[in-house]
């Protein structure tokens, strides 16, 4: 299964919340501001302890597709899939982790920060990429600079992007989907600001319709 199946588990959804959850507590009623918000899927991070039972409990929630996010070794992407999660997503890009997620049968998405680690992934058979940090790296004029010799990938770019610069991406054909953290931050979560996820949500999703 190669990374161009992520545009099917994500059945169209162009906005990709970024969760990185302290704690699992708060888990329940974010997965209902994320869907309230219009929200189809959510990428749970692999920095916090609580994260594995996150993604579990998130992925029982109906209205999410869930995968797993900075995402390091072939073991995380292991207990990761064994969670719940319907894809994986890297930082960086690591053979062994595309190797145990081909192994899993779920797509997973390298990330790159220069030609060659996209010629990497490419000749992997990969052709949907994490552009990360997007924004530290150049922001849209880097992306566009990448995929003019590689009209073939399919970027997600993540990392410093908000909801002033999505409309701008997603308006790029090379563009399969957004990464973004803005709409639920940890400090959303520990003032358990569950109304203004919501809020934020809905403001990404039909920014992304647009």
């Amino acid at each position: 299964m190669s990374a161009a199946d992520l545009a099917s588990v994500l059945d169209g959804a162009r906005v990709l919340p970024v969760l990185t959850v302290p704690s699992a507590a708060s888990t329940g009623p974010l997965a209902g501001a994320l869907a309230a918000g219009g929200a189809r899927c959510a990428e749970v991070t692999f920095r916090t302890p609580d994260a594995e039972h996150v993604l579990k409990t998130m992925a029982t929630h109906g209205g999410l597709t869930v995968g797993a996010g900075t995402v390091l070794t072939p073991e995380q992407a292991e207990r990761a899939v064994a969670a719940g999660a319907r894809f994986v997503v890297c930082p960086g890009f690591d053979e062994d982790v595309i190797a145990k997620c081909r192994e899993l049968g779920v797509p997973v998405v390298p990330g790159i920060a220069t030609a060659t680690e996209l010629m990497r992934a490419l000749k992997a058979g990969l052709h949907t990429v994490k552009l990360f940090p997007a924004e530290p790296l150049g922001g849209l004029p880097m992306l566009r600079a990448l995929a003019a010799p590689f009209p073939q990938a399919r970027f997600v770019p993540t990392g410093g992007i908000d909801a002033s610069r999505m409309p701008a991406y997603l308006a790029d054909p090379a563009v399969l989907a957004v990464g973004g953290s803005w709409m639920a931050t940890p400090t959303h979560l520990e003032q358990s600001a569950y109304a203004e996820v919501r809020r934020l949500t809905a403001e990404a999703v039909q920014g992304s319709m647009t």
